[in-house]
C-alpha cells in the first residue's frame, strides 16, 4: 500500500509542491494517492527522495524511523 498521501501531508505539501520537488505530474500523484495504478520504481525513487523517506517506507514495507536515517543517509566508512 502506497503511503504517499500520509507522507505528503506530514511534510505539509500540496500536490503541486510535491510535483515541483519530484518532477512527477500532479495527475499521476492524484491517481497514486487514490490507489489507481502503480508507480514505476524510478517514480517511487523520485517521490521518496522528495519526501525524505525510503522507498520501503513509502510502499509500507518499513515503518518510518523517528529521528533516524532518512533517504540518502549513508554510514561513514
Amino acid at each position: 500500500m502506497l503511503r504517499l498521501r500520509e507522507f505528503r501531508q506530514r511534510r505539509g505539501l500540496s500536490l503541486r509542491e510535491l510535483k515541483r520537488l519530484s518532477g512527477v505530474a500532479v495527475s499521476a500523484l492524484a491517481r497514486f494517492e487514490a490507489g489507481e495504478g502503480d508507480p514505476q520504481l524510478s517514480t517511487l525513487r523520485k517521490l521518496a527522495k522528495a519526501l525524505k523517506v525510503t522507498v520501503a517506507e513509502l510502499i509500507g514495507e518499513a515503518k518510518p524511523k523517528k529521528g533516524g536515517k532518512q533517504y540518502g543517509a549513508h554510514k561513514k566508512a
